[in-house]
């Protein structure tokens, strides 16, 4: 835990990644594991195991695990199997907070994402599987009323932006005349909202986040409970 009026991270986390950026191998790595560990791995744990707590005052069904293997944190390495780019390491720092039922990260969740000129979080639903994404776009169509305030809500607008990947045409078994045909064509239903780097280091960083986290907190019981989780 971070003493009180102490941020959790600080602009030695923003300068690690920068070099990491210029110098993605595992000798420069190895070199600089100490930094690592101090400046980003050791205070995003801290972070996330302090989060736990105020993310259980938005739901109690979500979790914010702290555990350095297989948590809430990402991995800092890259999955390079399949991809053109052999770079080992992401040159930014992530944490997600899915529901405690989901399985990965296309279940209902909140993410935190740290990177150099690039800090945001995020709020919804990614890439959802055929059958989740279905219960979505029926939930949206059965009743209009609550999407359309949800997703109207300037409040919520000021501070969050929707977004994510759409189909260029209608989904199957939907009219494209549908007058919420633009939403049911999403692939994906998140909403971002970004912060800077400064903001990252305050010593209020993790109450700022959580603050967000609420304020979006009717648009994720919308698609929790749309897929059958319990909010």
């Amino acid at each position: 835990m971070a003493m009180p009026g102490e941020a959790y991270f600080q602009p030695g986390l923003f300068a690690f990644l920068r070099e990491l950026r210029e110098n993605n191998d595992r000798e420069w790595f190895a070199s600089n594991r100490e930094r690592y560990e101090a400046e980003l791995r050791g205070p995003f744990l801290r972070f996330i195991s302090d989060f736990e707590p105020l993310l259980h005052t938005i739901s109690p069904h979500f979790r914010s695990d702290p555990r350095p293997s297989g948590g809430s944190l990402f991995r800092i390495h890259r999955d390079t199997r399949f991809s053109k780019d052999k770079s080992p390491y992401k040159t930014a720092a992530a944490a997600h907070f899915p529901h405690v039922r989901g399985r990965d990260v296309h279940a209902p969740g909140y993410y935190l994402h740290l990177e150099p000129g690039s800090v945001f979080a995020g709020a919804g639903l990614w890439r959802p599987d055929a059958v989740g994404l279905a219960a979505v776009r029926r939930a949206i169509a059965a009743d209009r009323s609550p999407w359309k305030r949800l997703v109207g809500d300037q409040r919520l607008l000021a501070t969050f932006e929707l977004h994510g990947e759409k189909l260029k045409r209608p989904p199957a078994g939907w009219e494209p005349d549908h007058p919420l045909i633009e939403d049911l064509k999403r692939k994906d239903f998140i909403l971002s909202t970004s912060f800077t780097e400064q903001h990252a280091c305050a010593p209020d960083f993790l109450d700022q986040f959580a603050e967000r986290c609420r304020l979006s907190a009717p648009f994720m019981r919308f698609l929790t409970t749309s897929v059958g989780l319990e909010w």
